[in-house]
């Protein structure tokens, strides 16, 4: 029987900064802002904390000298091949086998820099690490540089291109995505796009790299999105509702970009192979998805991935937009996704799949009390899930 120590975990608390286009806000100063709110969130203090993890960014030594923590002792563990996810998963793991009570994950970006600590700190090596992990998976990159791919935009749109070859899925179809997370980002006071767009608008935005325009592309920010993982004993202390950890997937990485038999399938399909198999919910389950849209395909690889829809039928499971709207049968990306709301590296997907699974989000809160979420992040060789309960 496989082990699934994640079930015994939750989401205790979660934090948000100010979220904005070249704030030139410091980095230190947003991480803090969502760190504090993550443990208020979560009726803790600094105090609680056993440990504090990260997928790089604003160095950990900082953030714990800026809150006042003085225990680095944390090793995250036991699941880091879940790409930008990584650190949720593994504290997840290390939670739920009881090594520690209490973690406070973070991932702040900024428009304007961002960069790997490589300090002398044993918890900032390991985020090193992981990072170094995740580039070193990308084994495939000298034919895609050496044809003059040198982007991922490049990269997923010869996947996108694929996709509408052998599926007959449409530059339309994909457009209503982008016009979906659009109206919904009306709704979310912190998105960075709120003005909504039509399809025309996304027909007649500028190619990047073919078939993406513009609109195809997620919306560059500042900002710091935090969240307290917590042994599911905590839960009854919790001010708010906790999020149940249900499952994890994550992929290794095999097959990195162009070297998969399947193809364009992408790590995506593993990550979410390996979520449905720590679990006896299905798709049919979910009450809504949170689901990585750095580039419209990239959702589109994820509703097929898990199930949501057939292989090959993501096109025609989106168009209309009703279905994934707020009111349809399976809302997706209901704070407006990164295409609208803003680029956190998948961490608002998990943010928001908390609010809803609480009903605490407001104007674009999904009806009838949604129970079970997923939420995943990633693309190419690098992909995370995790499903979600209340």
């Amino acid at each position: 029987m496989i082990a699934t120590p994640e079930k015994h975990a939750i989401i205790s608390g979660i934090g948000i900064s100010r979220i904005g286009r070249k704030t030139g806000i410091p980095g230190l100063e947003l991480t803090v802002e969502a760190a504090t709110a993550a443990l208020a969130d979560a009726g803790l203090t600094v105090d609680d904390l056993d440990g504090i993890a990260t997928f790089g960014d604003t160095p950990m030594r900082q953030v714990r000298e800026a809150i006042g923590m003085d225990r680095p002792d944390y090793r995250g563990g036991g699941f880091s091949t879940a790409g930008l996810l990584s650190p949720v998963t593994g504290a997840a793991v290390s939670v739920g086998e009881g090594r520690v009570r209490h973690v406070l994950v973070y991932r702040t970006v900024q428009m304007m820099g961002g960069a790997i600590d490589a300090g002398t700190d044993e918890v900032d090596d390991e985020a090193e690490s992981m990072a170094e992990t995740m580039l070193g998976i990308m084994g495939d990159m000298s034919p895609l540089l050496a044809h003059h791919a040198y982007s991922a935009v490049n990269w997923l749109a010869m996947h996108c291109r694929r996709h509408m070859h052998l599926y007959g899925t449409t530059k339309e179809q994909l457009g209503w995505l982008a016009v979906n997370s659009r109206r919904n980002a009306a709704l979310n006071p912190l998105a960075a796009m709120q003005a909504p767009i039509t399809m025309d608008d996304y027909l007649g935005a500028r190619t990047i790299s073919s078939p993406f325009g513009l609109l195809d592309c997620d919306i560059p920010v500042d900002g710091s999105i935090a969240m307290v993982i917590s042994h599911e004993d905590h839960a009854p202390d919790c001010p708010n509702p906790a999020i149940h950890i249900e499952a994890i997937g994550g992929s290794d990485g095999h097959g990195a970009w162009i070297d998969r038999p399947d193809y364009p399938r992408m790590a995506s399909a593993d990550a979410a192979a390996e979520l449905w198999s720590r679990t006896d919910l299905t798709p049919a389950d979910l009450d809504l998805a949170e689901l990585y849209d750095g580039f419209t395909f990239l959702t589109f690889a994820w509703l097929e991935a898990l199930g949501i829809c057939g292989e090959g039928e993501a096109g025609a499971y989106v168009e209309g937009a009703t279905r994934i709207a707020l009111d349809g049968e399976l809302p997706l990306n209901t704070y407006g996704g990164q295409l609208s709301a803003g680029r956190m590296h998948g961490y608002w997907v998990l943010h928001e799949a908390c609010l809803q699974l609480r009903g605490q989000a407001g104007e674009r809160q999904v009806a009838g009390d949604p129970e079970v979420a997923v939420a995943a992040a990633g693309g190419g060789p690098i992909a995370g899930a995790l499903l979600l309960t209340r």
